[in-house]
């Protein structure tokens, strides 16, 4: 993988595949039905996603990056991140809901550590403390979201 295609990736994959494993724990936490978890994630993948993707262009554009390259470094932004959101939201119609979520972190976690495998070589650094660095992020986003939904499914007084 060439170093600007890493970049590109690296950019906004990381933040698809935290707020992706967040929004599930959280909203099955929550008790939310299937098709409440399933249209979160179709929303965050295009909503959230082409937002932090136009982030990123203000942001180059404020570095005077050139316009051609700004824009091909925002669109593969996005494409990245919706791919990678879109392969959650398959996982979650295609399984029953209590596996899903399990699959879902295991499938977020594969995907982190192979990102951060990745841009750890690229940077000579290594690998495994890389890897346990983001994961632990994660871990705290997850960690929060299900608080999250617990705290909200007693002040509503769902079961």
């Amino acid at each position: 993988m060439r170093m600007l295609d890493l970049k590109s990736v690296s950019f906004g994959s990381p933040a698809a595949i935290v707020t992706t494993m967040g929004l599930i724990v959280g909203l099955d936490s929550a008790t939310a039905t299937k098709t409440a978890v399933v249209g979160g994630l179709l929303i965050v993948a295009v909503a959230d996603n082409l937002t932090d993707s136009l982030s990123v262009h203000i942001y180059q554009e404020a570095e005077r990056l050139a316009e051609r390259q700004a824009f091909r470094t925002t669109v593969s932004n996005y494409v990245a991140r919706l791919i990678v959101s879109a392969t959650f939201a398959a996982l979650f119609v295609a399984l029953p809901t209590s596996v899903a979520v399990y699959a879902c972190l295991i499938w977020g976690f594969f995907l982190l550590s192979g990102l951060s495998y990745l841009l750890a070589k690229a940077r000579h650094a290594r690998a495994l403390s890389e890897i346990l660095k983001h994961a632990g992020v994660a871990v705290v986003v997850i960690a929060l979201s299900k608080g999250i939904g617990l705290l909200v499914r007693f002040m509503i007084g769902a079961s």
